[in-house]
């Protein structure tokens, strides 16, 4: 129900700043990227450089005072305000009476934040600590499973961001990693995902850990009874505790499944999962690139919390990006957004900003409880480059869609082969022309009209300390479009539903009783049921 109170503010698109916004984008909507660019310093004008990123912005349909228009909704939307109250610890997750402080996982210890009596600070690096050292225990060989034998193999079981981050980051960050320890990632309740994980592994060398916070998630409880169930039969049910631990907040169910609760590794209800790779639940990344490295990658997200902190709105990244993103969304009717990462590590990094985004964004009620009528929360999708340019750039170029996307390139190469990466950042480079520029053509069919916009993000490599950078700068990013749509990011009760109804169609499935859906999920269940 919407609040009745006097200071509840208008809708944001009821406000004089949308309408000015809104008016400008008609004035731009015949406006092609090549006139644009008659302006000889626009790359200059628009190209901001800032926290170990180059973030050029000339190649989409704005301006300076496009720009300036934005940056007065922001203000309108008290977007700064409402950062402030996050970073101070306020609950802004106001729909779970929550504070939201996955900024405070990578806080240095010599900082202070004290919530409801607790100091936030001391309390993340005392579990990052134990972390740390068991991770070190880990990769250093000192931490040996029953039958005194080393761990070889690391399967980290979790879903959603108890899975997505540590899975990205780890794929990310390969080249960092020990290699004389595999890590696995398993996430889906599907069959497979567990048994091709298992395959091939020694039960004596192997370390699951599993990642829930109540643990009562029944994906992750599922595949972590199957694989104990797997363990146990090779080596004894005795055996567990020294190939399982466990993420999570709930000591009483750890137990109860035969971990030892020392072994048992906290986080809180201030960090959403989609934020939480920062965490413990960050433990599988840790033991890939050590303690040293994985404070590293702590170190680079604290870097972008503070310039998104302290840079002004015309110079502060996350802040443009995210003004950009409504720019296109609600002004220029763009409902699709690419991630393309010019980096074959990044495989997994637009997937991860699926959740990041659409599981935070995609909300149709305000803060107060109103339907919105503007459109919140773009589909991102994406793959890495040049994969996608044999593939789904087709539609990029020559498609009738409007499709905003964001490359992300790297100066040197992580792992140097040959002329490889002089040739992926041509790509690199050349595709953003090509889709603001196109190409003129007596044959329509080969004609590539252009004015496809595109930001570009460079960075010098990547590595630990730039990952932690790059994913802070979409968190921040994401929370700037939700704060001026006037939407809670932080809570995610569109994922419940279904899994709920899931919940009483399973036992259906094997039954006979009568069935009581509508037509067409009673047939589906009847169909399942004559399987054999």
């Amino acid at each position: 129900m919407a609040s009745t109170d006097d200071a509840t503010p208008p809708p944001i698109d009821a406000t004089p700043e949308w309408k000015a916004l809104a008016s400008h984008a008609d004035e731009m909507a015949s406006v092609h990227l090549r006139t644009l660019f008659d302006d000889e310093n626009r790359a200059r004008a628009l190209t901001r450089e800032a926290a170990g990123f180059v973030v050029d912005l000339s190649k989409n349909h704005l301006t300076n005072e496009t720009l300036e228009l934005l940056a007065e909704l922001a203000t309108k939307s008290d977007v700064a305000g409402l950062r402030d109250a996050m970073f101070a610890g306020e609950r802004i997750n106001i729909t779970e009476d929550r504070a939201v402080l996955h900024t405070a996982l990578r806080r240095p210890r010599t900082d202070s934040l004290v919530v409801d009596g607790s100091d936030v600070v001391v309390d993340v690096h005392e579990v990052l600590d134990a972390a740390g050292a068991f991770a070190e225990q880990v990769r250093d060989g000192s931490w040996r499973g029953a039958t005194g034998e080393a761990i070889r193999t690391v399967v980290n079981i979790g879903i959603g961001g108890s899975d997505l981050g540590p899975a990205m980051a780890y794929g990310a960050l390969r080249p960092f990693a020990e290699r004389t320890i595999d890590v696995r990632f398993v996430s889906n309740i599907d069959p497979t995902d567990l048994h091709e994980a298992l395959i091939g592994l020694d039960p004596a060398t192997t370390l699951f850990i599993v990642v829930s916070k109540t643990f009562s998630t029944i994906e992750t409880l599922t595949n972590a009874a199957s694989a104990r169930k797997w363990l146990s039969d090779a080596l004894g049910q005795e055996a567990v505790p020294s190939h399982f631990v466990a993420v999570s907040t709930n000591a009483e169910r750890v137990a109860e499944f035969g971990i030892d609760t020392a072994n048992m590794f906290g986080f809180w209800d201030w960090v959403g999962g989609r934020y939480s790779v920062g965490s413990a639940v960050g433990l599988s990344l840790m033991i890939a690139i050590g303690a040293d490295g994985f404070r590293r990658f702590l170190g680079g997200m604290h870097e972008m919390d503070q310039h998104f902190v302290t840079a002004p709105t015309a110079e502060n990244l996350p802040m443009l990006l995210g003004l950009v993103g409504v720019w296109y969304t609600n002004f220029l009717g763009t409902d699709s957004h690419a991630v393309l990462p010019y980096s074959q590590y990044l495989a997994r990094f637009p997937a991860y900003l699926q959740q990041l985004d659409m599981e935070s964004n995609g909300k149709s009620v305000d803060r107060y409880g109103r339907t919105v009528d503007y459109a919140t929360g773009p589909v991102v999708w994406g793959e890495p480059g040049t994969n996608g340019q044999h593939a789904f750039y087709q539609l990029l170029h020559q498609g009738n869609r409007r499709v905003s996307s964001d490359f992300i390139g790297f100066v040197h190469a992580t792992s140097p082969v040959g002329e490889h990466h002089d040739l992926l950042t041509a790509n690199f480079i050349a595709q953003t022309e090509a889709l603001a520029f196109g190409q003129g053509h007596d044959d329509p069919q080969r004609r590539f009209d252009g004015n496809r916009p595109s930001t570009t993000i460079m960075a010098d490599r990547l590595d630990p300390a730039t990952l932690g950078r790059l994913i802070a700068l979409y968190e921040h990013k994401v929370f700037t479009m939700g704060a001026i749509w006037g939407i809670n990011s932080f809570d995610q009760f569109g994922v419940e539903l279904g899994k709920k109804l899931a919940v009483a169609v399973g036992p259906e499935l094997v039954g006979s009783d009568s069935l009581g859906h509508d037509s067409s999920t009673n047939a589906l269940i009847e169909r399942y049921r004559r399987r054999d």
